[in-house]
């Protein structure tokens, strides 16, 4: 009886030894979290008049947030209207002339018609019609005349809407508007400095969902697949908080397993990264080592 005992001891410590070999406790990637993070510049030059926020703050999707000094680009774009003013009283002028010659036309052309009828019944000559017609000539060629004059002028006011344009658009840059949802991450400037095209204002990245950058074995890749559900784990106070995630995306080539991840022994092997959305409830940062359990 003893004996048998003594074997069903050794049995069970036998398996759970095996069973501490095949489950040891391992993650099956580790990684850190990432956000995609804008840097948001100035797209004009100038006093930074306005600009109303903290780091920290939670941005919606198109919100005003500030914006550049525009009295120099106001006084610009009524300088060009002054402009556009005068060239357009040129250019009405030089219509109207276009348009008492048309009429002038318009009444030698009837008079060609009626001359034209006349010779049919044999009360008109071809001298009266020779004249209308040299008549109509002369006019058409002072038109042409009047219409090249013009030409200058309407190209003049076509350039003058063009600097409008320009003007408008850089007077809508000078307005600054975050362009996603996100929490600003740094502020890069303050309120009365001196700005200029391309100086970084502030970053900005969407924490609602964090996106876990792990690395796996080749051996592992057959058992994860896009859009697969995967436990992602941090370190909590007491024990492992658990989130889920969701597999977005899975590298299509090796590379050497980064420092920051495993050993010195492990740093040479091939591992590929592979990227899962984590939703957050606020806990998740970005940096923050995580761990990745597949589901059995």
């Amino acid at each position: 009886m003893k004996k048998y005992t003594h074997i069903l001891i050794v049995s069970i410590i036998a398996t759970t030894l095996f069973s501490c070999v095949k489950d040891n406790g391992k993650a099956d990637g580790y990684g850190n979290f990432e956000a995609t993070e804008i840097i948001i510049s100035a797209e004009n030059n100038g006093k930074l008049i306005q600009f109303t926020i903290d780091e920290g703050d939670q941005l919606k999707k198109d919100q005003f947030v500030g914006y550049i000094d525009t009295v120099q680009l106001a006084l610009k774009r009524e300088q060009l209207m002054v402009s556009k003013s005068v060239i357009s009283s040129k250019s009405k002028g030089v219509l109207s002339q276009i348009s008492v010659l048309n009429s002038k036309l318009k009444a030698v052309r009837i008079n060609k018609v009626r001359i034209e009828n006349l010779i049919k019944d044999n009360a008109g000559t071809q001298k009266q019609l020779d004249d209308v017609s040299g008549e109509i000539d002369v006019i058409k060629s002072q038109i042409k005349s009047v219409e090249i004059q013009n030409a200058p002028v309407v190209n003049e006011l076509k350039s003058i809407d063009v600097q409008l344009k320009q003007i408008d658009d850089q007077i809508q840059k000078s307005k600054i508007i975050n362009p996603a949802n996100g929490t600003v991450l740094t502020k890069y400037a303050e309120p009365n400095e001196i700005t200029s095209f391309g100086k970084s204002l502030y970053k900005i990245a969407d924490l609602s969902t964090m996106e876990l950058r792990v690395y796996i074995s080749e051996t592992q890749l057959a058992n994860i697949k896009i859009r697969q559900k995967v436990t992602v784990k941090i370190d909590a106070t007491d024990t492992m908080k658990s989130f889920e995630g969701v597999v977005s995306w899975i590298a299509s080539e090796a590379e050497f397993t980064p420092k920051i991840i495993q050993t010195k022994e492990e740093r040479v092997a091939l591992v590929y990264a592979v990227k899962i959305n984590v939703a957050n409830d606020g806990s998740l940062k970005i940096g923050m080592p995580a761990e990745m359990w597949l589901n059995n």
